[in-house]
């Protein structure tokens, strides 16, 4: 809802400033252009009263917290993904910091961010106009709610929730009464990812257990025997697809799915028969990034070998947007 047409190609910063000078000259809009870091966040935060998190990664979240902490300003945090929201207000009258909800940072593969997972723009509207009362309402001396509790928007069902928090932890890393944080650190590395909005890279497998595009391009020009296993949702599946590929959800591979891994023993028992028998067949796993069929892989690696027989699987790199970018440009992108 901030955001139009007209941005592409500007920096998100300051197309906000300008967007927010239409609808008000009166205010002094400062656009900082350029990724928030572990130099830089403190000196920043210091200048301001509030702040307000919109970040869309675990380590910047974790920066602004410290950095809120360290100098001692509340901070307005708001989420969203897909059709769920979230908003917090931490480090606000003896509340807790984000720190205190959750002390180790979740398993880099197990966080969907909205270049992964998509996020309906109203949806971050909604939870943005609600920051923004916060905001005004701490600027204002009428205090927050939401300090000792987190609101929960439910855009599907249409219905807000609030959920009462843990109080300030005694023993908290940066807010606790003997912190161990005193100074802002690499995020990055504490968090094992980017702290990037942009779609994520994962690295779960060694270097031998994947293939690029190209790789794979050569495999289909000279035709080696192989089954190609798409691990995407149908509803990408539907958007677009390589025709000669299995298609079979990471999340019925997961929950080991009988009916699934039936299908895929199927697809290569045919396949192993097109060799003679004489060789272990490849099943090259594809996605629509190049995460997901990491994941895949490492579960069809633990598949039983009198089963399956001798299963070669291997991931490939950058999945289908790699495909669309570097093989194929006639390729839908989504």
């Amino acid at each position: 809802v901030l955001h139009g047409e007209a941005r592409r190609g500007r920096p998100k910063a300051r197309s906000a400033a300008a967007a927010l000078r239409r609808l008000n000259s009166a205010v002094q809009y400062v656009p900082y252009r350029g990724a928030l870091g572990p130099r830089s966040a403190l000196r920043l935060v210091r200048q301001y009263d509030i702040v307000a998190d919109c970040s869309d990664n675990v380590p910047t979240r974790y920066l602004v917290s410290d950095a809120c902490v360290l100098a001692g300003k509340p901070l307005v945090s708001g989420s969203a993904l897909r059709l769920e929201g979230q908003l917090v207000v931490y480090n606000y009258r003896g509340g807790p910091c984000y720190r205190c909800l959750f002390p180790q940072p979740p398993p880099p593969d197990s966080v969907t961010n909205c270049a992964d997972g998509g996020v309906l723009g109203v949806v971050t509207g909604i939870i943005g106009c609600m920051q923004a009362l916060e905001v005004l309402k701490i600027a204002s001396g009428m205090g927050s709610s939401f300090n000792q509790h987190m609101l929960m928007f439910d855009a599907l069902e249409g219905r807000f929730r609030n959920i009462k928090l843990r109080p300030k932890k005694p023993d908290c890393a940066v807010c606790g009464d003997n912190p161990s944080v005193t100074c802002l650190q690499d995020y990055e590395a504490f968090c094992g990812s980017s702290a990037t909005d942009k779609c994520r890279t994962l690295q779960l497998l060694p270097s031998k257990d994947r293939i690029s595009v190209q790789q794979y391009k050569e495999l289909l020009d000279e035709q080696v025997p192989h089954v190609l296993l798409d691990v995407r949702p149908q509803v990408e599946v539907d958007i677009c697809r390589l025709e000669h590929a299995v298609h079979i959800p990471l999340s019925k591979l997961e929950e080991k799915n009988e009916e699934s891994l039936q299908y895929l023993q199927k697809r290569i028992c045919e396949e192993k028969q097109r060799t003679d028998d004489q060789a272990s067949v490849h099943v090259y796993v594809v996605c629509k990034l190049g995460n997901d069929s990491q994941k895949a892989v490492k579960i069809l690696q633990e598949l039983p070998a009198e089963e399956f027989g001798s299963v070669l699987a291997k991931d490939i790199k950058g999945g289908l947007m790699a495909w669309a970018t570097k093989i194929d440009s006639t390729f839908p992108q989504y």
